[in-house]
């Protein structure tokens, strides 16, 4: 490389650096004026303080990276192969997210960054699951309502371990999250480790185009009284007017009560959930509160008069995060609001996106969010006022039939699955100890006879996809909903 050259690239990864810290205080000093339009104590002049003193980091910082320069140099100009800068930049770039150990920040290219405004604008193409970095491992947060991801029976918690038989170990989350997506119709091999079984579990998925209808609304009329069902499956753009749009009706029917479901509903935007809680948690009372970098918290008021004159009841569960459980312990604390189901994921932290200038975007955690009382969930979740599990078999693992079909006489944990999975459809067994006795065995021969299987009563790889298909679908159609039949109980009480 010539001194032009050389000269050329330190100016590249300077400008890329400048660039970046440039734009992302940009948005710190406006991320300032929100917090000052809720209610914090600020002035201009405090502001200008501030700005200043971080242009003042700004030099102190360059003089820093002299040995990201030099070691850039030293790669252009010796390694054995020729490399791009742009890989060298951005492998930078994502070197630096790494070794914060924050599965919530991260590095997204410009055709990342496309998708991912596509999943908050309006649809996009995949498999429909959140997916996060817990531990080092890709983890499910949760399945998306209707998806391909929660048809194939992929859970909260879930560990892809491979996709289409390459390990994801080594990549970061969005390079993960790049191999799991793709176009609708084309499908995608997942190995699946999941908490509590032994084997791994093989998934074929086909992708699909997944809507971003976020609001589904329902009502049920129990000893005479009408209660409002609005479950939200994320908090994107459109989320918080559609969710005002139907309250608003349901309120004109005349709702004696009031049921937000939030299970397995992963987050989005944090001004979403805002814009929800406004709707109900009084001026007085705050019902978010933000802690800065430097642990300066500010506490968010609505101009709300007062409270709806209608009992509320929260549903979360395992797959509730982030936004969703904002708004839970925001209702619980604030308002004093029974909440129902199992405890959350725990996600207490804020991103933001600071652009790099070109396409591209860093994903930033930039704040912690506290509950109305100031406690911090992060990696704890929010603990239900109301404990209450759904039926086992909603956590039945799918059958994977290597070689020979299960059998009479035969012991094994995918026969506890089996027996589980049976029950839960109305298939009289004796037992559901992984023991296949002659009443698992006219249970399949039943439930062979209904779906024009040939009746066996041995558990095959056909036989043991129909069933998943048969008890996911009974899943989606809220077949024995405990936790739903929990919150009317208490909501009509």
């Amino acid at each position: 490389m010539n001194i032009k050259k050389r000269y050329f690239a330190l100016i590249v990864v300077v400008a890329i650096f400048i660039g970046g810290f440039g734009t992302y205080f940009g948005v710190q000093l406006l991320s300032k004026f929100e917090i000052l339009d809720n209610g914090a104590a600020s002035s201009d002049q405090d502001l200008l303080l501030e700005l200043a003193d971080q242009q003042e980091s700004i030099q102190e910082n360059m003089g820093k990276m002299s040995k990201v320069v030099n070691a850039f140099t030293v790669i252009k100009e010796n390694y054995v192969e020729d490399v791009e800068d742009k890989q060298l930049i951005e492998g930078a770039i994502q070197g630096m997210l790494g070794s914060l150990e924050d599965p919530y920040s991260s590095y997204m290219d410009q055709e990342t960054m496309e998708q991912f405004n596509e999943q908050i604008e309006s649809s996009f193409e995949g498999i429909g699951a959140e997916v996060s970095m817990v531990g080092g491992n890709v983890t499910i947060v949760a399945p998306i309502k209707d998806s391909p991801a929660e048809k194939a029976g992929l859970k909260p918690n879930d560990q892809v371990i491979t996709v289409d038989g390459n390990s994801v170990e080594g990549l970061d989350l969005q390079e993960a999250v790049n191999k799991i997506r793709g176009e609708k119709g084309s499908k995608v091999s997942l190995e699946i480790r999941r908490p509590g079984v032994e084997e791994l579990i093989e998934l074929e998925i086909t992708r699909d185009a997944i809507p971003l209808e976020t609001v589904y609304v329902d009502t049920k009329e129990v000893d005479g009284k009408l209660i409002g069902i609005l479950e939200l499956t994320s908090f994107s753009e459109n989320t918080a007017s559609d969710f005002k749009k139907e309250l608003t009706k349901l309120e004109e029917q005349g709702m004696d009560g009031l049921i937000i479901d939030v299970r397995g509903n992963p987050g989005g935007l944090l001004p979403t959930v805002e814009e929800l809680l406004k709707m109900f948690v009084p001026k007085e009372t705050p019902y978010l509160q933000i802690e800065d970098p430097t642990g300066k918290k500010s506490r968010y008021f609505s101009k709300l008069e007062s409270p709806k004159d209608y009992p509320v009841v929260t549903l979360i569960n395992e797959g509730s995060a982030s936004a969703s459980e904002i708004l839970a312990v925001s209702l619980k604390e604030a308002l004093n609001y029974e909440v129902v189901g199992t405890t959350s994921f725990g996600k207490g932290t804020v991103q933001q996106t600071v652009p790099m200038g070109d396409g591209s975007t860093i994903k930033l955690t930039r704040f912690k969010w506290l509950s109305p009382e100031g406690n911090w969930i992060h990696e704890k979740g929010v603990e239900p006022t109301v404990e209450q599990k759904m039926p086992d078999y909603y956590y039945a693992n799918p059958i994977q039939i290597e070689d020979d079909p299960l059998s009479l006489d035969e012991s094994d944990p995918s026969i506890e699955n089996l027996q589980i999975m049976l029950d839960g459809l109305g298939y009289e067994v004796d037992r559901n100890d992984g023991y296949f006795d002659e009443s698992t065995a006219s249970a399949v021969k039943a439930f062979q006879t209904d779906n024009d299987l040939e009746a066996t009563g041995q558990v095959d790889q056909n036989t043991a996809e129909v069933l998943q298909s048969e008890l996911m679908e009974h899943i989606r159609n809220g077949e024995d909903d405990l936790q739903l039949e929990k919150a009317l109980e208490i909501i009509t009480k």
